[in-house]
């Protein structure tokens, strides 16, 4: 099975990755983060996630149709696992929306909203709105990122529910191939950003290949990834191979070398803490896995990094927690 994959874990923004252009569009003075936002997501960072959700609903009832406002609040309700509810804000921003691009950007975080619940479907619908939005003005590049971030959430999409709901594999697969096509598509393309989109073309095989059960596959295609790292066009991608070389290892049943190489993988990402929480816990380290999971529940981002790890490490925390000593 052949596909591409977003494996960068994007920053980790408190707002929606796709708020941040929203926030640029008034002139260089004015290009600040509105107060509440900013007072809102230091609120989060200090986990009060309760007292960040009333600022920004005393923000909507002076300006019910802030975009800006109604993603923060939807955010917030995603990380408190009150999807549905966060919805509604989402849903209120895509209808207030006064621009195609901003429409899109409520789009996009609509769908991560389904992503926290690992709704493969829900989240493609959304996605390929927003994948739509860019196709209209030409932004291949974007198409591409938006393509993979939409099967990103799919191909682990089974941890969250412990079962493959109707093909997500699948889907994960033509998605990712969407975006690396696309990728492609870019005008006047460096080599260096070919380079990029045939890594992430060979990281996502790699790891379909894993969670198939089809070792061999996955080895081919992380040595493929390798050799196109070696290139050096792209320096700034090799922190994501000891990711990718834990990660087939997990789902090889090496945890050895999969704790080995996530350690060397970006330990802020709440994606790879879930995954080494997850190591952990199979070599019988309830403490080390908890440590881990914990971390992981905390993130504040509103991306596919957060939207797996979150709600997983707080559903593994409640059991483990439950487990005798």
């Amino acid at each position: 099975m052949k596909a591409t994959i977003a494996v960068i874990p994007r920053a980790f923004l408190v707002l929606s990755a796709s708020l941040a252009p929203l926030l640029a569009q008034t002139p260089s003075t004015q290009r600040q983060q509105p107060e509440f936002i900013r007072e809102g997501q230091q609120l989060m960072r200090e986990g009060k996630l309760g007292e960040a959700l009333a600022l920004y609903r005393r923000t909507l009832q002076t300006s019910p149709d802030s975009l800006p406002a109604n993603i923060a609040a939807g955010n917030v309700l995603d990380l408190m696992g009150r999807g549905e509810e966060a919805r509604k804000y989402f849903q209120k921003a895509i209808e207030s929306a006064y621009t195609p691009e901003h429409k899109a950007m409520a789009q996009r975080a609509m769908a991560m909203s389904y992503a926290f619940e690992g709704n493969c479907k829900k989240t493609v619908e959304y996605e390929q709105q927003v994948f739509g939005y860019y196709a209209s003005v030409k932004n291949f590049y974007q198409q591409g990122e938006i393509a993979d971030e939409a099967a990103r959430v799919c191909i682990d999409s089974h941890d969250l529910h412990n079962r493959y709901p109707a093909d997500d594999l699948d889907t994960a697969y033509h998605w990712y191939q969407i975006g690396h096509d696309n990728g492609l598509k870019e005008p006047d393309i460096k080599p260096a950003r070919q380079d990029l989109w045939e890594f992430r073309w060979e990281h996502a095989q790699a790891r379909i290949g894993a969670r198939s059960g089809n070792q061999a596959e996955a080895q081919k295609h992380v040595a493929a990834a390798k050799n196109i790292l070696d290139r050096r066009t792209n320096p700034e991608q090799a922190q994501f191979l000891p990711y990718l070389q834990g990660y087939v290892a997990f789902y090889a049943g090496d945890y050895k070398t999969a704790l080995e190489e996530l350690q060397k993988a970006n330990q802020n990402d709440p994606f790879i803490q879930s995954m080494i929480a997850q190591t952990y816990e199979k070599l019988g380290d309830k403490d080390k896995a908890m440590e881990f999971y914990r971390k992981a529940s905390i993130a504040i981002a509103h991306n596919p990094p957060a939207a797996y790890a979150v709600p997983l490490a707080k559903k593994k925390l409640a059991k483990l927690a439950s487990l005798p000593r």
